[in-house]
Order: structure tokens, then C-alpha cells, then sequence
């Protein structure tokens, strides 16, 4: 009786840890993207979701082959004035009358989620496209490593949780 509730104390803690440990990997080691839309109108939201589909396009090729966050780094600000080019023209055609600015940054995020993955809150470099003003909510992913710059879904697993799961089923 002894063992099992010391089995069932110590299972919490080792999962909490090893989460913690996975969070802060997690944190430094990201590259996200942000798009701000210029605000919250239907319009100025509409377009910001047409402007990540051809973001997210454009530069998925040319962060597939990205081997770290430093070498996404390097990919994107290479490609930072024809992502921008895109975007504008992109704007031009549809007759917004706002363009885009686009920038590599480190800038204090909330936590969020996305799907079942939970990003802490904190200090990440992250590409920054603002549509106009930049005022409206934002579509956010993480680029590096790559959660939506790939055609395959990435699931992050615990080894730990896997084992334990296996044990009690």
C-alpha cells in the first residue's frame, strides 16, 4: 500500500517536470509568426486570413529545409523586402488602401495554444507582419520548429506519458 501511494505522489511530480523542462525548450528555441490585422472589421480579419494563406505558401519552401531557429532566422530575413512585395501587391490588387510592414523582432507574448500545445508566455523572436495599423487581433503560428510551415501535422509527445499510459491500460 505504501508503494502505490508514493507511486501515485511521485507520477504527478515526474510529469510536472518533465513538462516544465519540455516549456522551456519550447520557449527558447521558437520562431513564431504573428500577422496583425490592420483591425477588427470583418473586412480588415478576412484579409488578414488570406494574407497568412499566402504567407504561409510563399515561405514554406523556403523554411522546409531549415535546420535550426537561427538558420529559419537567416531564410526569412532573406526573404523579409519580397514577402513584404507580396503582401503589398497583394493588398494593391484587392484595393486596400494600407500596406504591410514586415520585421524580425523579440516581443513579449501571452501564453497560448495551439491545438493541444501550449506555448508559456514570454520573450520570443518572431516574424511581425502588421497590415496597416497593425490594431486588429492577430493569426499566430510557430515557423521554427515548424508547426504550420510544413504539409504534415507535428505532434509533440511525452515519453514519460506514454510509458505511464501504457502501464495503466
Amino acid at each position: 500500500m505504501k508503494k502505490l501511494c508514493i507511486t501515485f505522489v511521485a507520477i504527478p511530480i515526474i510529469l510536472l517536470l518533465a513538462g516544465c523542462n519540455t516549456i522551456s525548450v519550447v520557449a527558447k528555441d521558437c520562431l513564431r509568426i504573428h500577422i496583425r490585422a490592420d483591425s477588427n472589421e470583418l473586412k480588415d480579419q478576412q484579409v488578414k486570413y488570406l494574407i497568412k494563406d499566402l504567407t504561409v505558401a510563399y515561405l514554406t519552401p523556403i523554411i522546409s529545409g531549415a535546420t535550426s531557429k537561427e538558420d529559419a532566422i537567416a531564410r526569412i530575413n532573406s526573404e523579409k523586402t519580397n514577402v513584404k512585395r507580396l503582401i503589398d501587391g497583394f493588398l494593391k490588387e484587392k484595393g486596400y488602401g494600407y500596406t504591410a510592414r514586415v520585421g524580425l523582432k523579440r516581443e513579449d507574448f501571452p501564453t497560448r495554444t495551439y491545438g493541444e500545445k501550449v506555448f508559456p508566455g514570454g520573450t520570443y523572436d518572431a516574424l511581425i507582419i502588421s497590415l496597416g495599423r497593425g490594431e486588429g487581433d492577430n493569426w499566430w503560428c510557430v515557423v521554427y520548429p515548424p508547426l504550420c510551415f510544413t504539409g504534415e501535422g507535428v505532434e509533440y509527445r511525452s515519453l514519460i506519458y506514454d510509458f505511464i499510459k501504457r502501464f495503466f491500460n
